[in-house]
């Protein structure tokens, strides 16, 4: 027993050492300070260190079935060695590889074995089967892509060649997933370990309770609220649910949500905050790089449509517990003003990383360091109910940060793979002409398919290593045919995203349902029902460009008007109240009128003015119906 705990103290220490260097690797990479002592270091030597650190991390934290392990077996052991010190090799000497990759050295072979092997079983692990069997089919196919008949047929591959490129090649494994993972995405999350450690996290539940908790539904209105905010920089939706669900969900059932409501609720609010900007999780920036865009552009195109997703959200939220005679919370809450006085510092790191990227136009990673000083700054000068940052929790959030980034840099470095499969073989021209092909030039049914595409692999794996996925699989025919690349890799985040509320497998619905004890499966269909809108919005602004600002202001303001009208009135269709309850012809009428008001230019160019009719005709009848229900209440009172 002794020798047991020995060893997992050990493990323990090493894991914190290595995680550690992970962390300050990546902060000392984007202050140049090998450029400042002189040193010339390639981008893929400081990718290979931080592949080599995370795969070693795993393999000593993480067991065969992916939990975590109170002590270390002699065969993981021996793997995560042979890692470390193959990836540390090649990161000390990848400059003269590189001049070698021609002449095919013993070294690369053995490189790339070990890359190929390590990530495939980290991913396996971690990330579970389903992008682990993904991932595999294009390394089998690469082996026979010259024997696949018909459209498919791809370049001779032999298995060393295979290992040789997508286990060492800059344009596979070393490519631009791996380097947004570990140069941004690292400091955004350390951004959000700090924040968090600083108070951050309750802070953002308790201006929820604040500003929502003493409405009609506050309950759930405080769930969505906490959760887009927290989800927004956590990037994560299962980890969102778990973290913040155990606060929401059960006050919603205290205020008499169901379980299965309550745990939809939370399950679609956490899963939104991927969407929404600033920050909007690891897929933001991965997809800043694939257009060769800017953040601040996509953050822009990316803010009208994950408003009118909560929009939708809170009005169905309302209208349930309107219609379900919902109760406020019971809890003692704080006002907004007595929030803002005691937290009013986390506003600071906030207004520096906002300045940092839409006002100074600096590089992401430069304005994630620059608010990550700034919390360091005041959460060192100032608490937030018993949540202070020390020098032991700022020694925390290093750990932290690079044990949470291990299963993102290996997903990433798996779908490096596949992208260097699809460029070596030929493969993604030939998917995306084949698809393009088969449909035809009918741009709704090419989305649709692309959607169920989307949504059947994005299944049981993480946003970003879907969206990286779909960005190389789905975008490429979405272009081809027309659509704007924005609003391309827009489409097929939100789809990819979606993946996490569908069933069979609806991670975030699943974690909630965990929570709550009601059935997985019920939960996952309810966060379908309450989270509907996801399914439509992209094919709204995929015909709409003015959701994604661009156009005038006036086009901006009406498409965005008219959509949060009809999506409202949806909305009120599907739950069966508005202003009080609906019969079932009012709620086709209404619904009808809201599908109407949406702005989808897939119509006949002779019912353009459909939309804004509608849109007038659903004001109308909400007016009209409040007017009825005041009436009659005042009818009762005055009888």
């Amino acid at each position: 027993m002794r020798g047991s705990a020995h060893n997992g103290s050990l493990v323990n220490g090493l894991v914190a050492v290595l995680a550690t260097l992970m962390s300050v690797a990546c902060i000392l990479w984007n202050i140049e300070t090998p450029t400042r002592l002189g040193f010339a270091i390639l981008v893929e030597q400081y990718l290979a260190l931080q592949l080599g650190l995370a795969l070693t991390i795993c393999f000593l934290r993480f067991g065969w079935k992916g939990q975590e392990k109170t002590q270390l077996g002699l065969l993981d052991a021996a793997i995560a060695l042979t890692c470390f010190v193959v990836l540390m090799y090649a990161a000390w000497d990848f400059s003269w590889l590189l001049t070698e990759q021609f002449y095919r050295p013993w070294q690369i072979t053995v490189i790339g074995s070990v890359v190929t092997i390590g990530v495939m079983e980290g991913i396996r692990r971690r990330a579970g089967l389903t992008l682990f069997i993904i991932v595999a089919v294009f390394l089998v196919y690469s082996l026979f892509a010259d024997k696949i008949p018909g459209a498919l047929i791809g370049k001779e591959l032999s298995p060393v060649r295979l290992v040789q490129y997508v286990g060492f090649d800059p344009s596979a494994v070393f490519s631009t997933p791996l380097r947004v993972g570990t140069v941004i995405v690292l400091l955004f999350v350390f951004f959000g370990k700090l924040l968090f450690a600083a108070g951050g996290g309750t802070f953002f539940t308790d201006l929820a309770m604040a500003a929502t908790g003493r409405t009609r539904g506050g309950s759930a209105k405080i769930a969505v609220m906490g959760s887009a905010l927290f989800g927004s920089i956590s990037g994560s939706a299962v980890s969102n649910v778990v973290t913040t669900g155990v606060v929401t969900i059960p006050l919603m059932q205290r205020g008499g949500y169901s379980k299965t409501d309550a745990g939809a609720v939370e399950a679609v609010a956490s899963t939104g905050g991927q969407l929404m900007p600033p920050i909007m999780g690891a897929a933001a920036f991965l997809m800043a790089e694939f257009l060769d865009i800017s953040y601040m552009t996509v953050a822009g195109a990316a803010l009208v449509p994950a408003l009118l997703y909560y929009v939708s959200v809170f009005v169905q939220v309302d209208l349930i517990a309107g219609r379900d005679n919902v109760a406020q919370p019971d809890e003692e809450l704080m006002s907004v003003g007595e929030v803002m006085l005691a937290g009013w510092h986390f506003l600071i790191p906030f207004g520096v990383l906002l300045g940092a990227l839409f006002w100074w136009r600096l590089d992401p990673e430069d304005s994630a360091l620059l608010a990550s000083i700034a919390i360091v700054v005041v959460g060192f000068a100032r608490g937030y109910r018993g949540d202070r940052l020390s020098f032991k929790t700022l020694r925390h959030v290093f750990v932290d940060t690079g044990i949470s980034m291990v299963d993102l840099i290996l997903i990433v470095a798996a779908a490096g793979f596949v992208i260097g499969i699809l460029n070596i073989t030929g493969l993604g021209f030939a998917l995306t002409l084949m698809l393009v092909n088969s449909i035809g030039e009918n741009v709704f049914l090419l989305l649709a398919t692309s959607a169920i595409i989307c949504t059947i692999l994005g299944m049981g794996m993480p946003t970003s290593g879907v969206y990286v996925l779909l960005a190389a699989l789905v975008a490429p025919s979405l272009v081809q045919a027309g659509i704007p690349p924005i609003a391309a890799h827009l489409f097929i985040l939100y789809f990819g995203m979606m993946s996490m509320i569908t069933p069979p497998v609806a991670l975030a619905a699943f974690a909630a349902a965990t929570i709550t004890k009601a059935d997985p499966l019920g939960t996952g269909l309810a966060a379908m029902r309450i989270g509907w809108a996801a399914y439509i919005i992209p094919f709204i602004f995929v015909g709409s460009p003015a959701l994604l600002l661009e156009g005038s202001l006036v086009e901006i303001i009406a498409a965005a008007a008219m959509s949060a009208v009809g999506i409202a009135a949806i909305s009120a269709a599907m739950v069966g109240y508005l202003h009080e309850r609906l019969g079932l012809g009012l709620r086709v009428v209404v619904g009808v009128l809201g599908f109407g008001a949406l702005p989808i230019s897939y119509l006949p160019e002779e019912l353009e003015l459909l939309h804004p009719a509608c849109t007038v005709a659903v004001v109308m009848l909400t007016i009209g119906l409040f007017v009825l229900k005041r009436g009659s209440a005042h009818k009762k009172q005055v009888n």
